[in-house]
């Protein structure tokens, strides 16, 4: 691949990383700030990038290594998903490659030799090889082109994944000043930004950063009470045979969950650190390759995972901090269709959490910022307010309405002054000794005569008894909120004691209003089988036949190639194809994710998979044949472009100098749209302009993305018939019924817009 095609006149950077973008990705646009960071770093300069998992953090430096001169290198903490990395960028024509410790000795010279002689567009490299002094004096004799830093966050002690090599990158500013570098993360507060400034020399240096919102998760907390049940419980009814990862805070905990799951009838398998180096790379490989699978793990698995198609990611006990919870949980729904962040808690957990942090060993400074780190996350977990507008507060973005996904929203809870019930649980543990734990405080609340109450006198307190208006789970969800809002503190042995805070409470000077708890039952197993299946890719019930087809096809070329499944093709492009059932390559290629390496590689088989399919449902065999009918000119312009001009190379594990291929322009990668006739008229731009407005504003009402809406084929479609009525709307790719019931009204009113002024 080339910079870009040679010209008499210089082709301004922006058109040409779109035509990148769309001749290697096949994306029309993109996303967000993406376009900004692509033109700094591919003109030279250095960049700060803070964008949520799933933004598309990546093309922010793949494209500009493509647009620069040279090979750009790519710091990445974890050896064990570059080649996953490395496989999905040969899968679209890019030459890639990465240098660790997993390769032999010749494997390292043959990148090293591909390296030297110009023949790589990327490099993946891990920190501990990258410091290597053999490493540094290879790049000073290499075209690089640039530096990314992937999860910059790494370099900072206040980070949640702080990695003593990482610090060591200072040396990239140092010794290659006058490269540009772009640093990469999902999360990072203020302190953390400022070490990687620092780190890296990128005082300003612009910083980018888009919203933390992940519209298409949906995010709920609930009260533990008995967390396998109701895991089991979620999975069963929501997302049975979905992609997904439990996270536990104990080895103990994963093994048993894991174990207890596979019991169930659960695909799971159990991911953390005491495991053999054997056990966890087959466990992540068959997470990565496999369908369906469930993996328990501590919070060592996860950090930059690229499987879009996880639906759901569950917290079986807390998480440290609200960025650590924001990171795992943004490991759901990469591809933008729906997933679930589900997480239980109780008391247990912010007890054992605060005696934790209370009893480690490190500075005083660094636990009064982890301290506070946790006391943001609890807040979140017992708002009575929409979450993610709690969420994203956290990070400084402001969500002016309701989100209206997430359980709060969608199950608005009772708020309540609970200051008399707060004075009396603070009474019994100041009366107690400040000593003991939340199940004995109970029993002194509730007026039990237990043999430790009585043996410790408890039963003669004024205390004793006074909370027999409520039931033990009360008191024990009100303890928790007060433990939480730090009106009581957990000591050792998860003793209770009563903070300074409390005693505005106490003497009445101060209210404090609480969420109720509600009782969520345990659904039946008939409720189970009817509830809606929100983990799976949103198809319609007349394109799921085919869109299951499509993933049976790609999970065998996945199998043999030894890629995951989701290199091929995601779940979201899948999802596109049933919808718009292409009879044309011309056609398949407008499709979203379908660029000139894969249409060429996988155009024909795909069209064939759809044409079986859509021969066993005869309504739809006319408007296929029709459609194919009207491509098959463009199907000659595509064959012969991608099989007479585009030399790519072969997608093998590492380049050699038999395999590489003299560099084609990016814009012969893909192929110009067919001509507009009169049965393919051209789109009236106008009404396309005002369909992508209203498919912004659809996205925002109902939290899912712009192409779940309708995608850019269909957009098009819209925009050249340009519909006046609903029945104009039936027969237009990917405007099933479902989606002219939901938005065709509002789809007729935007044309209608433009169309009578």
């Amino acid at each position: 691949m080339t910079a870009a095609p040679p010209s008499s006149a210089p082709v301004p950077t922006d058109q040409r990383a779109r035509e990148v973008l769309k001749a290697v990705w096949g994306y029309d646009a993109f996303r967000g700030v993406q376009a900004d960071i692509v033109r700094t770093v591919a003109e030279g300069g250095n960049a700060l990038v803070l964008m949520p998992t799933g933004g598309g953090k990546s093309l922010c430096y793949q494209v500009p290594s493509l647009l620069r001169p040279g090979v750009g290198i790519v710091v990445s903490p974890l050896i064990a998903l570059m080649k996953d990395q490395v496989d999905a960028l040969r899968q679209v024509g890019v030459r890639a490659a990465f240098l660790n410790s997993t390769l032999s000795p010749e494997g390292v010279r043959e990148v090293e030799d591909a390296l030297l002689a110009g023949d790589l567009d990327l490099l993946y490299v891990a920190p501990e090889r990258l410091l290597l002094p053999r490493t540094l004096d290879l790049l000073d004799r290499a075209p690089v082109a640039l530096f990314a830093i992937d999860e910059a966050h790494c370099v900072s002690q206040w980070g949640h994944d702080f990695r003593p090599e990482y610090g060591q990158l200072h040396v990239l500013p140092e010794r290659f000043p006058h490269l540009p570098r772009v640093a990469l993360t999902a999360t990072a507060d203020d302190r953390t930004r400022a070490d990687i400034l620092r780190v890296l020399g990128l005082q300003g240096a612009p910083r980018f950063i888009s919203s933390f919102d992940r519209p298409n998760i949906q995010y709920r907390v609930a009260q533990k009470e008995g967390p396998k049940s109701q895991l089991l419980d979620f999975i069963r009814s929501e997302h049975a045979g979905d992609a997904g990862i439990v996270y536990c805070l104990s080895r103990k905990s994963v093994e048993e969950t894991a174990k207890w799951l596979q019991a169930q009838g659960v695909d799971a398998l159990p991911y953390h650190a005491g495991l053999s180096p054997r056990e966890r790379n087959l466990a992540q490989d068959r997470f990565l390759n496999e369908e369906g699978l469930v993996v328990v793990a501590t919070v060592a698995f996860g950090m930059g995972i690229d499987k879009p198609n996880v639906r759901f990611v569950a917290h079986l006990d807390l998480p440290k901090s609200m960025e650590g919870y924001y990171q795992e949980t943004g490991r759901a729904g990469r591809d933008g269709l729906p997933g679930t962040a589900w997480m239980v808690y109780g008391l247990a957990d912010v007890v054992n959490v605060k005696r934790m942090l209370a009893q480690s060993l490190a500075p005083e400074e660094v636990k009064r910022v982890e301290a506070a780190k946790l006391d943001a996350l609890l807040t979140y977990c017992e708002a009575s307010t929409c979450r993610r507008q709690v969420l994203l507060g956290y990070f400084g973005e402001r969500l002016p309405e309701p989100c209206g996904n997430c359980d709060v929203c969608l199950n608005p809870p009772r708020v309540r002054d609970a200051t008399r019930e707060a004075q009396m649980a603070l009474s019994a543990a100041i009366r107690t000794g400040n000593r003991f734990g939340a199940a004995h405080l109970t029993d002194v609340l509730l007026g039990r005569d237990t043999e430790k109450v009585r043996a410790m006198g408890h039963h003669l307190l004024p205390t004793f008894g006074v909370g027999q208006g409520h039931d033990e789970k009360t008191w024990r969800g009100l303890l928790r909120q007060l433990v939480s809002l730090g009106y009581l503190a957990a000591g050792d042995h998860h003793g209770l004691s009563a903070t300074g805070k409390a005693r505005p409470l106490l003497k009445g000077e101060e209210t404090l209003k609480l969420r109720e708890e509600t009782l969520v039952l345990k659904p039946s197993r008939r409720d189970r089988e009817r509830a809606p299946r929100q983990g799976r890719a949103p198809v319609d019930a007349q394109d799921q036949p085919l869109f299951e087809a499509l993933r049976q096809w790609r999970l065998a070329k996945a199998r043999e190639q030894a890629v995951p499944p989701y290199v091929i093709f995601n779940d979201a492009t899948l999802k596109t194809i049933a919808e718009l059932r292409p009879g044309s390559l011309a056609t398949l290629g407008s499709v979203s994710g379908v660029g000139g390496r894969k249409l060429e590689q996988y155009g024909q088989e795909v069209l064939e998979v759809v044409r079986e399919a859509v021969s066993r449902q005869p309504s739809a065999v006319s408007q296929q044949q029709t459609e194919a009918a009207r491509g098959a000119a463009g199907n000659a312009t595509v064959l012969g472009l991608l099989r007479g001009s585009v030399q790519l190379p072969e997608a093998s594990h590492q380049p050699s100098a038999s395999s590489r291929q003299p560099e084609t322009p990016p814009a012969a990668l893909f192929p110009s749209s067919p001509q507009p006739t009169p049965h393919n008229p051209q789109p009236n731009p106008e009404v396309a302009e005002a369909l992508r407005e209203l498919r912004k504003e659809l996205s925002r009402e109902t939290g899912h993305s712009a192409f779940v809406i309708f995608p850019n084929a269909t957009l098009e479609a819209l925009a050249a018939r340009q519909p006046r009525t609903l029945d104009d709307l039936r027969g237009l790719p990917g405007m099933g019924e479902k989606r002219i019931e939901a938005y065709g009204e509002r789809i007729i009113d935007a044309v209608l817009t433009v169309l009578d002024g």
